[in-house]
């Protein structure tokens, strides 16, 4: 991953982008005014999700996330995954898609609402096993509000390979995360949304009885 750009504290933007990269501060993110455009809103989630699978584990090597890339070359969206990278050497997360040119930094992420390190250790598996559904469910569980802070850690943790996305956890963690999909999907007031979360939930519990966890 190559950095192109830096962050200007005194500048008028969020971020600095240079050909496909951005070096943004997150904190400038977190209070976006009401009438502020879209693509600003849309770039904050993403930036936010990055930071949840960057501290979903521990620091170590880069990785590659089930996030989905945000850019549309040509009107048709990239079929890229984002890679992240959490050092102990930087407090600064990088990231950047595995399939187009997207990339950047992001500091001031630490004690956010998307820091999922705190505000306790992460907890020890028990007998952990791997489950694979497919995007579609992978990307519902990201839109679930009412989580826990050890289910957000199994959601965006979740690693993308090419057969799927794999969800790493024990019994409980599991039994935890169907609880809170088939609560939001009982009181969800969209009829589409809550038709989206019954079958990931369908396709889920599929998944973990075919896996035996």
């Amino acid at each position: 991953m190559s950095l192109r750009g830096a962050f200007f504290p005194g500048g008028r933007r969020n971020w600095i982008q240079f050909p496909g990269v951005y070096v943004s501060d997150l904190r400038r993110f977190l209070d976006l005014p009401e009438d502020a455009p879209a693509p600003a809103r849309n770039l904050a989630d993403h930036f936010g999700n990055i930071v949840r699978a960057a501290t979903a584990g521990g620091p170590g090597p880069a990785w590659v996330s089930a996030l989905p890339c945000r850019r549309r070359p040509g009107r048709s969206r990239c079929p890229g995954r984002i890679v992240v990278l959490r050092s102990e050497l930087r407090a600064q997360i990088e990231w950047g898609c595995d399939s187009c040119d997207d990339e950047g930094v992001i500091s001031g992420w630490e004690g956010t609402q998307f820091d999922l390190r705190t505000p306790r250790p992460i907890r020890h598996l028990g007998a952990a096993g791997e489950v694979l559904v497919p995007d579609e469910v992978a990307a519902a569980l990201r839109t679930l509000t009412l989580l826990d802070l050890d289910c957000q850690r199994l959601v965006y943790r979740a690693t993308a390979l090419d057969e799927g996305v794999a969800l790493l956890a024990d019994q409980e963690q599991f039994d935890e995360l169907l609880g809170h999909l088939a609560a939001e999907a009982n009181h969800e007031p969209n009829r589409r949304r809550q038709q989206r979360l019954d079958r990931s939930l369908a396709v889920l519990s599929s998944a973990l009885r075919e896996a035996g966890a």
